[in-house]
């Protein structure tokens, strides 16, 4: 039996999602918490291994089980033990042949920042503060051309073989003195959204013109796209699968 877990988490104190062997992370902390529920050793899958510091409403987990259980009751007892800090939204039996990293078809991100005179320590640890003016009319058009399959290398960390990637659509909200930044993707390379995020800050703020992203694009070299984005304004909202896992969810909690 197989188990996907729709997971939401707060990743400011973890080393990222990914296990690691000597520090704290998402996947290691639900690993264990689900070792010592089931009574063996689980390993489980992440749709996307996120950084330290960034969060996820949307983050998918997979795991198979030995025997049949209930997912609810899964659900239940995790959030027993790792709430509020990361919290299954819910929970589901899906088909042996089903992976919550390979059988994703789209991801989307959130960026969040909010710009204000000074810092709001109540949002700090979930978006970047921007204390200048930022042109959105300048990071739209500078994003046009990040859209479609191109070569990412300026926006990623290198190792990780080809940098082809698909960007489905960005899309900027602003509501007051938040801004979010949406981008949707079949996948992302690692650091690939808050390099993207970095270059069109410095587009909004006028340090950038909107041409030099597609400049950054042809160069092909991780220094023509400029800084990385700070991670706890990154925030993983959505995994897209054919069919759904789940029954209809709202994949962003809501934000008061």
């Amino acid at each position: 039996m197989k188990i996907a877990l729709l997971v939401a988490y707060d990743g400011t104190d973890f080393h990222g999602f990914a296990r690691q062997k000597h520090a704290r992370t998402v996947q290691g902390e639900l690993e264990s918490r689900l070792s010592l529920l089931l009574r063996a050793p689980v390993e489980t899958a992440g749709a996307g291994r996120t950084d330290a510091g960034v969060h996820a409403a949307g983050q998918v987990v997979s795991f198979d089980v030995s025997r049949e259980i209930d997912p609810a009751w899964v659900q239940m007892r995790l959030n027993k033990l790792l709430a509020p800090e990361v919290v299954v939204r819910t929970a589901a039996k899906v088909p042996d042949d089903f992976s919550a990293r390979f059988s994703a078809t789209r991801r989307a991100y959130e960026y969040r920042l909010y710009r204000s005179p000074v810092p709001d320590p109540f949002r700090d640890r979930f978006a970047l503060w921007v204390p200048g003016p930022l042109s959105l009319s300048k990071m739209r058009a500078a994003a046009r051309a990040l859209i479609g399959e191109h070569d990412f290398s300026s926006f990623c960390r290198r190792g990780e073989g080809s940098m082809v990637r698909r960007i489905r659509s960005i899309s900027f909200s602003s509501r007051q003195d938040e801004l979010i930044v949406r981008i949707k993707a079949d996948s992302f390379c690692h650091q690939m959204v808050r390099s993207v995020v970095g270059l069109l800050l410095e587009v909004g703020a006028g340090k950038r013109a909107p041409g030099d992203v597609g400049k950054a694009l042809r160069a092909k070299h991780r220094n023509a796209a400029g800084p990385v984005a700070a991670a706890r304004g990154l925030h993983l909202v959505a995994v897209g699968y054919r069919p759904s896992p789940f029954e209809r969810v709202d994949p962003t909690p809501s934000r008061r």
